[in-house]
């Protein structure tokens, strides 16, 4: 299909360009003008001074747990250890179909909010590998419209656990795409800083990439990031590592957190903050003051470590909420990060794109660029800040071409005081300066 998209904005403020597609490729992003030849279009969307954008990008999620809050009890105490325990007690009824059904709809919800490139993380002390399975099935099956990474998530451990190393190795040599660990989790520091070495080994072993949960706990002695950051660098993985949450990094006393940042930035691994769902489970255990449960997430992008956001859980065991929303995501960031300034706002939305497809290694297939797969999302938004503001989902979302997903805007009619307004941001189609603006339209006079 040949796709032409009208009067949009790549960057912030920027001059209106046409983005012509053909082939399931970006052909051509030129300089809206109109003197410019027709082009034949068999698709045309006009984005009428909004973002076109390269697609959201989900670097954490675990789709084999989504969508079982309440199933077999819900987590009362709220702590990131009830719900292992919960998920425990589901683990032995997960079949399948189960598995396909509730990552699938959980995928259709971000395919049309826009996110089109999402890792999974996948837990593989099962020893059926039954969840892993259907995974890799599914990946299989969306691949035209979701690329889907898969992580061997070795949830109890893999040194604490029986055959834990055996079932990682294993989840990988049936096509999981990057090597996993949890070493916090595991029953003893030095059992810990073992399973990053398993991890690792089986990593350079397979030629894959390393995605660790680290330091997911409050307990400030929690020091495991440290130790996978060096492996990194020492083996030369480097920006193929990833550490998540290590929102104990939040305790760490100012001169450890100092030498660790210099650490990480020569390492050069990646950080995945999940603030909605860091919120919710840490700090459980602290009186008053609690603690705000995130990484350093500011300090660390102010020292050059490429940091991203993920959702974590969508209504499961350790969060019954969600629905996948990139832009609630960065909406969240910026307050628990406390990233309010202009320039941080609009990073917090590269941190559900641009950052995040660095974490998930995408290089030269992503962006709005020609050459590259049409893969994109068109915005009804001005900027970066005002989709974060009003976190708003994409009115087009394109796959490799294809349109997979649209919706049309639908104001709030408000009766006020004897006059009727339309209070929603609406496009102001027809002006040749084209733009998104908040719609105050006074459709009858007062009485």
């Amino acid at each position: 299909m040949q796709l032409r998209i009208r009067r949009a904005r790549v960057l912030d403020g920027g001059d209106m360009v046409d983005v012509h597609v053909e082939d399931g490729h970006v052909s051509a992003v030129e300089r809206h003008s109109t003197d410019a030849p027709e082009r034949l279009a068999d698709l045309e969307i006009d984005a009428a001074g909004g973002l076109v954008r390269p697609p959201f990008v989900e670097p954490h999620i675990h789709l084999d747990a989504t969508l079982t809050a309440g199933e077999p009890r819900w987590n009362a105490s709220g702590t990131l250890w009830e719900g292992i325990a919960v998920w425990s007690e589901r683990k032995p009824s997960v079949t399948r179909e189960d598995v396909l059904a509730r990552a699938e709809q959980v995928l259709r919800w971000q395919a049309a909010q826009g996110v089109l490139f999402v890792r999974s993380h996948c837990d593989v002390t099962d020893p059926e590998l039954t969840a892993l399975d259907a995974l890799l099935e599914l990946r299989e099956r969306v691949r035209d419209v979701v690329t889907l990474q898969v992580v061997a998530f070795p949830q109890e451990g893999i040194v604490s656990f029986p055959r834990g190393a055996e079932l990682l190795e294993e989840a990988i040599r049936r096509g999981a795409d990057v090597v996993g660990a949890i070493p916090h989790f595991e029953d003893t520091r030095e059992d810990g800083v073992r399973s990053l070495e398993i991890a690792v080994d089986i990593a350079q072993r397979h030629g894959c990439g390393i995605d660790a949960h680290c330091d997911e706990i409050d307990d400030e002695q929690s020091r495991f990031v440290e130790v996978l950051a060096t492996l990194a660098m020492r083996t030369g993985l480097g920006e193929r590592v990833t550490a998540s949450h290590t929102t104990a990094m939040g305790s760490y006393n100012g001169a450890y957190a100092y030498k660790l940042q210099r650490l990480l930035m020569r390492s050069q691994i990646n950080l995945v903050s999940n603030p909605m769902v860091n919120l919710a489970l840490q700090g459980r255990f602290d009186d008053y003051p609690k603690r705000r449960g995130l990484t350093r997430v500011k300090e660390m992008l102010a020292a050059g470590v490429n940091v991203a956001f993920g959702s974590d859980d969508v209504m499961d065991p350790w969060f019954p909420l969600g629905t996948g929303s990139p832009m609630q995501l960065a909406h969240s960031g910026v307050l628990a990060a406390q990233m309010t300034g202009q320039e941080e706002i609009a990073e917090t939305f590269e941190m559900v794109s641009t950052r995040a497809a660095r974490v998930l290694g995408l290089g030269d297939g992503y962006g709005v660029q020609p050459g590259r797969p049409a893969s994109l999302v068109v915005l009804p938004a001005s900027s970066r800040m005002d989709a974060v503001r009003r976190q708003v989902a994409p009115q087009w979302v394109v796959a490799g071409g294809d349109l997979v997903a649209e919706r049309t805007p639908s104001p709030v009619r408000l009766h006020w005081l004897g006059d009727e307004h339309a209070i929603d941001f609406v496009r102001d189609a027809d002006a040749e300066e084209a733009t998104w603006r908040d719609a105050s339209i006074v459709a009858r006079p007062g009485r």
